[in-house]
């Protein structure tokens, strides 16, 4: 089965473009925009690791090592259109609009970083593993009945295609013929069980086949083919042409979270030659210096500029007054419940009893 979904490139580890046909749709803006966004997002979720272990912000999921699947399928999206992430993505989220400092919000624990920027359709993470599929196959549903031609993309890891969710809102996109891309990043791991122990198929693009949806494997690592296979499926979704699953076989560098320790589970040594080898900014790096578009001063530039939009954030964020804690459990029914009241009251005796 495998040979029949291969890992489809643009871009080799090497940095060479092995699809020629491809060539004049890189230009160097492309590129430039595409560099600077996986830049931000590394140095960013750097930063958020260092916060957390700092206690500015609670539990942090990282995402190193994943930046092109992120960016490049983020890129591909037109303003109109919804994206539905899950936990890891909020580097997805700041390449189509999000705020640096909404991000920071949301792993502060604070409802406004729920909150999307004006104009963009971003949906909150979906912390549940897989529920966010079905509410896009019915958000494209919704779409296509409009009239229009937005269009959806949901990202999910590989550990969602074992939830029932996965094959409910594969079943209704494809059967209802619905403008969603459904974009998997593929870690191969579900924190610490390895794709082998998820499932039998040797892919996760094969499972298409049983929705009579178009199936791709793509090297999620690099970002021209994530970029333009993501367009390409975004296009035939707003003309019309039904859903598209995309694998996009990737790696996560470092823990699931900042409470895991992945040497329990797989040895490291593998995310280190990982690094040298596969890295999506090495090879980005590589194409512009083949291409003659590399400029030591330009690079250290965006990083600069990254470092200070970073820094500002950070200290906007913790600029916030403290969060109301009557927050949870004030917004989770329009009524509250007895259940939730009880919790409510209980919560704020035994604030005001070590407050004295």
């Amino acid at each position: 089965m495998e040979s029949q979904f291969p890992i489809i490139q643009i871009m080799n580890e090497q940095g060479c473009i092995v699809r020629s046909e491809y060539r004049e749709q890189i230009t160097k803006e492309l590129v430039m925009t595409m560099y600077r966004h996986l830049i931000r997002t590394r140095m960013f979720d750097r930063k958020c690791i260092s916060l957390q272990r700092q206690g500015r912000i609670g539990t942090y999921v990282p995402y190193e090592g994943q930046e092109a699947c992120q960016v490049g399928s983020a890129l591909a999206l037109r303003d109109g259109d919804w994206m539905f992430p899950t936990y890891r993505d909020h580097g997805a989220m700041m390449t189509f609009g999000r705020s640096l400092t909404q991000t920071l919000l949301y792993w502060k624990g604070r409802t406004e970083g729920c909150i999307p920027p004006e104009g963009r359709k971003i949906v909150p993470p979906s912390v549940p593993i897989a529920t966010q599929i079905p509410h896009a196959a019915g958000t494209a549903y919704a779409e296509k009945r409009k009239g229009t031609k937005n269009a959806v993309i949901v990202y999910f890891g590989d550990g969602a295609t074992s939830e029932g969710d996965f094959h409910e809102g594969l079943n209704f996109a494809s059967v209802f013929n619905v403008p969603v891309v459904f974009f998997n990043q593929n870690n191969q791991y579900a924190i610490s069980v390895p794709i082998t122990r998820q499932m039998k198929s040797k892919t996760i693009a094969q499972k298409a086949m049983a929705y009579d949806i178009p199936g791709i494997r793509i090297d999620g690592n690099d970002i021209f083919v994530v970029y333009f296979e993501t367009q390409q499926a975004l296009e035939r979704a707003r003309n019309g042409r039904g859903p598209t699953l995309i694998e996009a076989v990737t790696w996560r560098y470092g823990a699931h979270t900042t409470s895991d320790d992945p040497s329990k589970y797989r040895d490291q040594e593998e995310s280190k030659r990982r690094r040298e080898t596969a890295d999506p900014i090495k090879r980005m790096e590589r194409f512009m210096q083949q291409e003659g578009w590399w400029d030591e001063k330009w690079a250290n530039q965006v990083q600069e500029e990254a470092s200070v939009e970073i820094e500002q954030a950070v200290a906007e964020m913790e600029r916030y007054p403290k969060a109301n804690p009557a927050d949870m459990f004030d917004y989770v029914f329009a009524q509250p419940t007895w259940t939730i009241a009880e919790q409510k009251n209980a919560y704020f005796q035994w604030k005001r009893g070590i407050e004295g």
